[in-house]
Order: structure tokens, then C-alpha cells, then sequence
């Protein structure tokens, strides 16, 4: 039997555990190799029931006999008619009983190599009936305003001198409508709301099994090489192995520290604490830590300031999470020799701290979306990332009562500049 990859271990089997949505993962037979909770209270089927059986099972009549048939043509042709795209689709439950949901695939590398595909399923059942609810209303409503306009009719034929009860009716019936207006407005960004959120849980699942296997597998590959120098003469490929190790720990703790940073910061565990200190003697202590531990071979970045000395009330931890991240990101991104700049200027009671390199820069057309949660530019697609980095940046910004501001073109380095009042 086929598995996942044991990739992220605790941190993506809670995930997928505790998913609201159901979520199957199949093999490119069509057969289902695992399922989360939810996708079994869905169906009403229990884990031993779905594995190991093809998951047209859970499809009503004739999506049922046709599916095996989309696969073999999407892995033949690469034609997509679902997958990367997402739609309102049936499923059956095992009392024979439909019910309608929306359908996101994508397609992930299972650990033989083979292709498989991961679907999420979203129960619309509640917002089907919101739909089906609204349509009788409005009917109703419709209906309603007919007969207040026959009955309008009437009463002026009857009374051309009841200007005021005309007035009235009509304000009555413009109340109305744009009632169903409002109703109707509100119930297309729900479903725009609910469309979104299938979307993104799906790139999250995507982007975290491809980055948490790059550096799992350089661990698994150097570790077992190390075993392979037994003699002294082996050290030197030892030690170089090690620090692949090192590195790709360090890369592992990086993506685990950005995921739980952007889930503490949207469910407001992180607050700020305040305290003076010197932002000249703290920025430049952090610019020589990072230059120290060297994160790539000839980066060298220096501070400068053009404010002197002056003091600041600001959370010290988040503000050093801040320029590392910044730096961390020149340097990634940034071309050899790689030169950065950090810089600190006052201007009356604001603190502009800066970091600018001479990377490969931010197309125009991506700048508007930088900051967005799993976005990234499309010249970086060869440099691993999560796409988070700048979003934490300026969510950890304006936490201190800051903002974040960027100014770059591509192919002519970056500079990011935070803003941050002198007092919280």
C-alpha cells in the first residue's frame, strides 16, 4: 500500500487531522490511501471502509463510471478539466444519499514517486439552502411588490388626491428591491469568501509538501553517505555532510517558524511589549550577528546611520525578527558579490529603518501582491521559499504601529524600509 511522504510529521498530520474540510488522498488508480475525520463524517464512512477502495464509491451516477476514465486521460493528455481549478461538484454518502460540495485538487508526489492527487472537499450543503431559501423569498418578495403595485394602481385611479400614500407605496417597493439587491450581494461574496478559502488551503497543502521535501531529503541522502567514511581520510566529506545536515535543519526550522508565526498572527497570540532601547547600538549588534554566522559565503552586509544615537519604545524581539527576515531575503535573493546596506534615519518622531541589496529586484506587475500571504514574484520561482517572509514583515510592522514600504525594480536590487513611530 501507498503512503505520503512522513513529511513535517506532528505539524501536518495535526493539519490534516484537524481539517474541517475533508480531505482523501488517492493514487493515480483512483485508489483512496488515506482520508482525514472529516472527509468520513462527510460520507459516513469509516477509514477501513474508504482505504485501500476506489473513490468513484463516493460519487453518484455516471460520474462514477467515467472517473477512472478522467484520470487516465488527464495523466495521458495533461488536460485539466478540476485539477488547479476547483468546482461545485455531487458526492453520495454511504446511506445513497447526495450532497453538494466544492471539489479542489491538486497533485502531489507520493513517496514511490508515483503521481497521486490530493483533494479537499468543502460541504456547500448549508449554502445550497441559503440559495434555494433566498430564490423563494425573492419570489415572495416579487410577488408582494405586484400585488402593492396593482393595489397602487387602484387607489390612484380611485383617489388622484392621495399624493402621500403614493409616495409612500413607491418608497416602499424601492425599499424592497434594494433589499434583494443587498441580499444578493451579500450572498456572492460568501460564496467568493468560501471559494477563496478552498483555493488557499490548497496551495498551503501543495507548497508545504514541496518545501518540507528539499531539505528532508538532503538529511536522509547526507546522513546516510556519513556512514559510509569510517576511516580519517573520510573526515573532510563527513564534516561537509554534517553541515548539509545543519543547513537543512536550519531550513526546516525557518519554514516551521514562518507557518506558526502567520497562524499566531491571525489568531492574535502575538502582542507586542514594549520597552526603551537604542536603535543605532541594537541594529547595528544585529547586522554584525548575521554577517557573523554567514549565511552565504561573501555576503557582506553593513550598517550606517545617518540619525546618531536616539532611543525607541519597541518590542526588541519582533524588530530583530524583522531585519533578519529582511536580510535573510537579500541574501537569498541577491547576486554575487552580494553587497546589503542596513541604514537607520530619524525623521522628527518616526524611525525609517532600511535594508537594500543588489538582487535580481521585483517585477512591476507582482509589487501590489508582495505582501500576501504564499505570494511570490514570478523571477524567483528557481529560489526555494514559501512566499511568507513579507507578509510576516508587515504584519510584525504594523503590530509595533509601523508600516512597510518598497521600492525595487527587476534586475536592480531592493530596498525595504520600516516605518516605526518613536513611541508604541
Amino acid at each position: 500500500m501507498k503512503t505520503l511522504e512522513n513529511s513535517s510529521e506532528a505539524f501536518l498530520k495535526s493539519v490534516f487531522d484537524t481539517a474541517v474540510d475533508g480531505i482523501i488522498v488517492i493514487d493515480h488508480r483512483g485508489i483512496m490511501l488515506t482520508a482525514n475525520p472529516s472527509a468520513g463524517r462527510l460520507f459516513g464512512y469509516s477509514m477501513e471502509e474508504m482505504v485501500g477502495v476506489n473513490v468513484n464509491m463516493l460519487m453518484p451516477s455516471p460520474h462514477r463510471a467515467q472517473h477512472d476514465h478522467y484520470i487516465h486521460r488527464y495523466l495521458k493528455t495533461g488536460q485539466a478539466r478540476i485539477i488547479g481549478i476547483g468546482r461545485e461538484v455531487e458526492g453520495r454518502k454511504k446511506d445513497g444519499t447526495s450532497f453538494p460540495f466544492r471539489l479542489s485538487i491538486s497533485e502531489v508526489l507520493l513517496d514511490d514517486g508515483e503521481m497521486g492527487f490530493t483533494g479537499i472537499i468543502h460541504d456547500i450543503s448549508e449554502v445550497k439552502r441559503v440559495e434555494h431559501e433566498l430564490r423563494e423569498l425573492n419570489a415572495e418578495l416579487e410577488g408582494k411588490v405586484r400585488e402593492r403595485t396593482e393595489e397602487l394602481s387602484k387607489a390612484v385611479n380611485r383617489l388622484l388626491t392621495t399624493n402621500s400614500d403614493l409616495e409612500h407605496e413607491v418608497a416602499e417597493r424601492r425599499r424592497t428591491e434594494n433589499k434583494l439587491r443587498r441580499m444578493h450581494v451579500d450572498l456572492e461574496d460568501a460564496l467568493n469568501r468560501e471559494k477563496e478559502l478552498g483555493d488557499l488551503k490548497s496551495r498551503f497543502l501543495t507548497l508545504a509538501s514541496h518545501e518540507f521535501r528539499t531539505p528532508l531529503t538532503t538529511i536522509l541522502s547526507s546522513a546516510s553517505l556519513i556512514g559510509r567514511y569510517d576511516d580519517d581520510a573520510g573526515q573532510i566529506k563527513r564534516l561537509r555532510h554534517i553541515e548539509r545536515i545543519n543547513g537543512a535543519v536550519r531550513t526546516l526550522t525557518g519554514l516551521l517558524e514562518d507557518f506558526l508565526s502567520v497562524g499566531r498572527l491571525e489568531e492574535g497570540k502575538i502582542q507586542p511589549n514594549f520597552e526603551e532601547a537604542n536603535l543605532e547600538e541594537k541594529l547595528r549588534e544585529w547586522t554584525n550577528d548575521f554577517q557573523e554566522t554567514l549565511w552565504k559565503e561573501g555576503t557582506l552586509a553593513f550598517f550606517a546611520s545617518e540619525a546618531g544615537a536616539f532611543s525607541a519604545s519597541t518590542d526588541l524581539r519582533i524588530l530583530q525578527t524583522i531585519l533578519f527576515n529582511l536580510l535573510s531575503n537579500a541574501v537569498k535573493y541577491s547576486l554575487e558579490p552580494i553587497q546589503i546596506k542596513v541604514s537607520l534615519l530619524r525623521q522628527e518622531n518616526l524611525a525609517l529603518i532600511s535594508v537594500q541589496d543588489n538582487g535580481i529586484g521585483i517585477p512591476e506587475k507582482d509589487m501590489e501582491h508582495l505582501t500576501e500571504r504564499f505570494f511570490r514574484a514570478t523571477n524567483v520561482s528557481h529560489i526555494q521559499g514559501t512566499g511568507l517572509g513579507l507578509h510576516i514583515v508587515r504584519e510584525y510592522a504594523e503590530l509595533l504601529g509601523g508600516t512597510l514600504s518598497i521600492q525595487s525594480k527587476a534586475d536592480q536590487g531592493s530596498t525595504f524600509t520600516v516605518v516605526l513611530p518613536l513611541l508604541p
